[in-house]
């Protein structure tokens, strides 16, 4: 399809994105792809008819009890990433650049900025050879294998509502991968941090995280000292103690960015500032406490005031991590780099207690009324509608202070309340970039071999994975995505990919195939198999003008998995 043509396509498809396809489809079958939609990365060919069969609400069950599914081949798919194999010391063993490389990448820089484009090339491409021959491998594969295990599993796992939740949790405690070593430290953080505890109590997850690696180096508070203690124990022998060395401060090994702070700052006033990774340890950075309170618990709204983010920064200074520089960074909590006073958090008093304070707070916190709406909001937002309605909000909200943070009761009393499965909310969401890239893969019988040109899609879309730089992670709403030019990016997408055009991806052969050469019955099979929700009739004359030019089976499936219809879920 000629460019131009594509996007006049794209352009009425934006405007189509207003109206949703008329009913028609029997209520069963419309409850069944209505909870596929939102429950999973989108149904498989024949999916729908399966989960009839079983029943609902049995399919619904099971997947609120994903470690009792058996997830067939996945993980000889998974198999050929090294990443995942390993741990983080060996990862950033082998795939870090080594100390005389950082030496000489910063003795050569000034070099290389006086030099021209071609030379800095010349220079990079020199010390890419000499020391990635003495690596397992080079920083960008690391990222490169976890965004394909990501996908990998998104299209062919069948504990499909189990990464629907460890993606809105690891959206929900974003970090940043370009952040200093923080991708050397991503493997452990989504399958050691977050995936065991997806459907665990909310209070467990949280505290994981405020003592991992990765969130204490992307918002700081590895850095955040007394500043008392700093002046006691003097100022230089507090920089970077207890971490420091692997990619902090520094740009990307071999040219690849290394990321600079993470973007949380809205406003000067109000967001304070991030405290540079190789700065002297001089006093209090509030970058994590702010962000603990307004993304990952109480909410902007929470009751919170900046006397509460200092008090509660106060409480976690000497949270921070421990052998970085050699290669084996874990959580430590340092006394010496503690304020030693009591604190007044949300107007209770928090005794001083050391590293206890901390928990302590994060009991307060994850137990709050106002994080329990928040976080119910959340859930509510991403599996039912983008306003979702305040009493089921309400109802989730008070089963998990009644569960005490009972993240599996919370998800359950949302995806079979009957809010959920209100005919208003069917086909409400607009799908994220992540969600389209799947859901078409999945429509179309697709098999991943290579996830790499997908990722890479992604990026093209809007979404990188693992490169949200602000801790407010990816929105999920749909004026973060409803665009002409985001809209012709997925078209282009699903054209390639049924067109044979997407590398490492194999669509079914039977997807195109027309019964007797008959386009008219190819095109209803095609919209019963990749958009059982149906094709609005503006969306069906848009089609039926293009196929009257002679459209190719191909291209009609591309269209179909391009149509506005496809988008929503």
């Amino acid at each position: 399809m000629h460019r131009r043509a594509r996007a006049t396509l794209a352009l009425g498809l934006t405007f189509a994105l207003l109206p949703r396809p008329a009913g028609g489809a029997d209520e069963d079958r419309a409850r069944v792809t209505h909870a596929l939609g939102r429950l999973t990365y989108g149904p498989r060919p024949g999916e729908v008819e399966r989960v009839r069969e079983l029943g609902l609400d049995l399919w619904i069950a099971r997947q609120l009890e994903p470690e009792r599914i058996p997830d067939g081949d996945l993980q000889e798919r998974l198999a050929t990433l090294e990443i995942l194999q390993k741990s983080t010391a060996e990862i950033l063993k082998g795939y870090d650049p080594p100390p005389e490389a950082r030496r000489e990448i910063q003795k050569r820089r000034a070099e290389m900025e006086q030099a021209s484009d071609e030379q800095q090339r010349a220079l990079r491409r020199e010390l890419r050879q000499k020391y990635l021959s003495q690596m397992e491998g080079s920083p960008q594969q690391v990222l490169e294998e976890l965004q394909a295990a990501k996908l990998i599993r998104a299209v062919h796992s069948e504990r499909q509502l189990d990464e629907v939740l460890v993606d809105f949790w690891m959206n929900h405690f974003n970090v940043f991968a370009q952040k200093g070593p923080v991708r050397f430290l991503l493997n452990e953080y989504e399958h050691k941090v977050v995936r065991p505890r997806a459907w665990g109590r909310f209070e467990d997850l949280l505290l994981a995280t405020a003592e991992s690696p990765a969130m204490l180096f992307y918002l700081d508070n590895w850095m955040s000292v007394d500043p008392q203690a700093a002046q006691r124990q003097g100022s230089t022998r507090l920089r970077g103690q207890g971490a420091g060395g692997t990619g902090s401060g520094r740009r990307g090994a071999f040219g690849f960015p290394a990321g600079q702070p993470p973007q949380q700052m809205r406003s000067p006033e109000a967001r304070g500032s991030a405290m540079p990774p190789n700065s002297r340890r001089t006093g209090l950075n509030e970058n994590y406490a702010r962000e603990l309170m307004e993304l990952h618990t109480l909410g902007v709204d929470g009751g919170y005031t900046q006397k509460d983010v200092t008090e509660v920064a106060r409480a976690f200074t000497g949270w921070t991590i421990r052998g970085l520089r050699q290669g084996q960074p874990e959580f430590a909590f340092d006394e010496r780099l503690h304020d030693r006073g009591d604190k007044l958090v949300l107007g209770q008093v928090v005794k001083a207690a050391g590293q206890d304070e901390g928990r302590r707070i994060l009991h307060l916190l994850g137990t709050h009324p106002a994080t329990a709406r928040f976080v119910s909001h959340k859930l509510a937002r991403r599996f039912v509608s983008d306003e979702p309605p305040a009493a089921l909000v309400e109802r989730a909200a008070e089963t998990f202070l009644r569960t005490q943070g009972d993240i599996r009761a919370v998800v359950r009393t949302i995806v079979t309340a009957p809010e959920f499965q209100d005919p208003g909310v069917r086909q409400a969401k607009i799908k994220t970039p992540l969600e389209f890239v799947v859901s078409a893969v999945r429509a179309a019988g697709g098999q991943v071999t290579d996830a790499r040109d997908l990722s890479r899609r992604l990026g093209e879309m809007g979404m990188p994975l693992y490169l949200q730089q602000p801790p407010t992670g990816y929105k999920d709403t749909a004026e973060a995505w409803v665009s002409t030019s985001g809209l012709l990016a997925r078209l282009n997408f699903a054209l390639d990919l049924v067109d044979g055009r997407v590398p490492g991806v194999r669509v079914d052969p039977s997807l195109t195939a027309a019964p007797d050469g008959d386009l008219a019955a190819l095109r209803d099979q095609l919209v019963a198999r990749l958009v059982p929700a149906g094709l609005s009739p503006g969306t069906l004359e848009t089609i039926g003008k293009e196929s009257a030019a002679g459209l190719q089976p191909a291209r009609l499936a591309g269209l179909i998995l391009g149509s506005p219809e496809f988008q929503r879920r």
